[in-house]
């Protein structure tokens, strides 16, 4: 029972990191199905090893990505990855926009100096002004979280 406490305890904290693997039951490498040490559900090591299996023991790319879970693109991704970043490189990128692609910093600016004229601007009214102005729908809430992030960074 405690040995799976811990695979839970495991997965968990792999799932907040953002490298539980999506498809551990792609993974059908002899070493992952006999060894407890071999996780299928990380996937740094799973790739790790899959890249390993290439360079170090000669095998070959498809054969190897395959036995995995990942096509010969994937390979070739990650082993760029390794060489580039090192083992950082094998952890997966967040996913989806890097920041606030439509509030831009003239957009904002502007929103500051309208709400600096009027107060009682809320922001169902500025995301009107900013769709009038720069032609850019903008959800009010959008506009309410870049008010927060600008005060505290002041």
């Amino acid at each position: 029972m405690a040995q799976r406490t811990t695979a839970d305890a495991k997965r968990t904290q792999l799932k907040a990191q953002g490298t539980l693997n999506p498809h551990p039951e792609r993974v059908s490498d002899p070493v992952f199905l006999a060894h407890e040490f071999f996780d299928p559900h990380d996937l740094v090591q799973v790739k790790y090893e899959m890249l390993r299996r290439v360079h170090r023991e000669g095998q070959h790319v498809g054969e190897t990505a395959a036995a995995f879970g990942f096509s010969r693109v994937a390979f070739y991704q990650a082993q760029a990855a390794l060489a580039q970043q090192g083992l950082a490189g094998l952890i997966p990128e967040r996913r989806g926009p890097r920041g606030a692609h439509k509030l831009t910093a003239p957009v904002l600016e502007y929103l500051l100096q309208a709400v600096a004229e009027d107060p009682s601007l809320r922001p169902s009214a500025l995301a009107a002004l900013v769709e009038e102005r720069f032609g850019v729908s903008i959800h009010p809430r959008s506009i309410e979280r870049a008010f927060a992030r600008h005060q505290k960074k002041r």
